[in-house]
């Protein structure tokens, strides 16, 4: 029995979400399992670093399973070319397939992830990249959002940015970095503004209600010391909206080396 440690890219849009669904309905886990019972007909189940939502994206989950190839040999390269092979025309991609012990796990074993959250602010809608990024017409004042997301850096009860059906059972998390950067998106003007969101662990919409309210602050109907003022009330109806998935990546996942 061999683990199997993956990096995966892919697009949202079209899935409901990471996690297997009811039968008929499409998921990223589901694409995947397929294309691995193509290849060595067995039924396996991957456990994956993040359940993304509907709609949201990836450029490098991670996930393992374990895999009996019996007593022929399976290298790390046939495995990534066979399991992309499978997973044609649907926009998921393997980038990498490694070795590992037993005593990784995708999930249990992260001790970091990197997400980035894209806006598309200009006055024509997203053509190219509908379903990628999260139009928003209204000019952002960037420096502003800056302020506020300061107020969310470290560790605090989330709960006015988690969703109300959160599992979680603390609503404690400590955020590490939040950076927001713009850049020109086109030439006529566009910008596109980008949210850097790292830690340990998120709650469930934790980056979008946070991204939904730092919006609020870019358009001037919050000052970012509102952004403060709600998240000591520890109470999701004093938070901002939960933005669109589209805008979502999930960028990085990091293990121990040890």
């Amino acid at each position: 029995m061999q683990r199997w440690k993956l990096i995966i890219e892919y697009c949202g849009a079209g899935y409901a979400g990471w996690q297997r669904q009811a039968q008929g309905v499409p998921s990223t886990q589901q694409a995947i399992e397929d294309a691995i019972f193509a290849f060595c007909q067995q039924r396996i189940t991957i456990q994956a670093a993040g359940r993304t939502d509907t709609g949201v994206h990836a450029r490098g989950q991670v996930a393992h399973f374990d895999l009996d190839y019996g007593t022929r040999s399976l290298s790390e390269h046939d495995l990534l070319m066979a399991l992309n092979a499978h997973l044609r025309p649907q926009p998921i991609a393997i980038l990498s397939a490694e070795k590992v012990t037993e005593e990784f796990h995708a999930r249990f074993g992260a001790t970091n992830k990197l997400y980035c959250y894209r806006i598309l602010n200009r006055n024509a809608p997203a053509a190219i990249e509908d379903g990628r990024v999260w139009f928003v017409r209204r000019k952002l004042d960037v420096d502003l959002m800056r302020e506020g997301a300061k107020h969310l850096l470290g560790r605090h009860d989330f709960t006015t940015y988690r969703s109300t059906d959160c599992q979680a059972k603390s609503p404690i998390r400590t955020l590490d970095r939040l950076d927001i950067e713009v850049m020109p998106y086109d030439e006529q003007g566009g910008r596109e503004i980008r949210f850097y969101v790292e830690g340990k662990s998120f709650l469930h919409h934790q980056v979008r209600n946070m991204v939904g309210t730092l919006e609020l602050v870019g358009a001037g109907k919050w000052m970012p010391d509102d952004v403060k003022t709600a998240l000591e009330a520890c109470d999701r109806t004093k938070g901002g909206p939960t933005c669109v998935p589209d805008g979502l990546y999930l960028m990085r996942v990091d293990y121990d080396l040890k």
